[in-house]
């Protein structure tokens, strides 16, 4: 089981921008991993046992209120780990504890099945990424189960 923990910006980006790199933007410009607002979002890390970095996710709160989850990805050699789901579960819940309702994401139709075995549902019609390709909206879950739960 990975550990998920809150990744500081300041002195961690250099990590975090690294992972996206090489997971999400293999071949393009370093500048698209850095996202404008970085310095303000939430950014979530996952850890293996000898404390290296293997994923990661940012939150951005919206104007609307909701809160984006952004740069989600595992390296290759955590992939079914369970370290993504665990990253989930952490986004979710701060957006829980934090009464940031709508949680969600652009997701990659090559990532959909990920998403969708956490419990988020799609929403909306595919739209295309320039140099990155098709994608969802999707949307967690995770409220409404709490809600029906609670």
């Amino acid at each position: 089981m990975a550990k998920v923990r809150l990744l500081d910006f300041a002195s961690e980006a250099s990590e975090l921008r690294a992972l996206r790199m090489c997971v999400l933007y293999l071949g393009l410009d370093t500048a698209k991993s850095l996202y404008p607002g970085d310095e303000n979002a939430v950014h979530i890390g996952a850890f293996d046992d000898a404390g290296i970095l293997i994923g990661i996710a940012s939150l951005f709160r919206r104007e609307d209120g909701s809160l984006q989850l952004r740069g989600m990805a595992t390296s290759a050699e955590a992939r079914g780990t369970g370290a993504g789901r665990d990253i989930v579960r952490f986004a979710e819940a701060y957006a829980i504890e934090n009464q940031l309702p709508r949680l969600w994401c652009n997701a990659r139709v090559a990532a959909m099945g990920f998403y969708e075995k956490c419990g988020w549902r799609i929403e909306g019609s595919e739209f295309e990424v320039p140099d990155i390709g098709a994608h969802y909206v999707m949307l967690s879950t995770a409220d409404e189960k709490t809600v029906a739960n609670g």
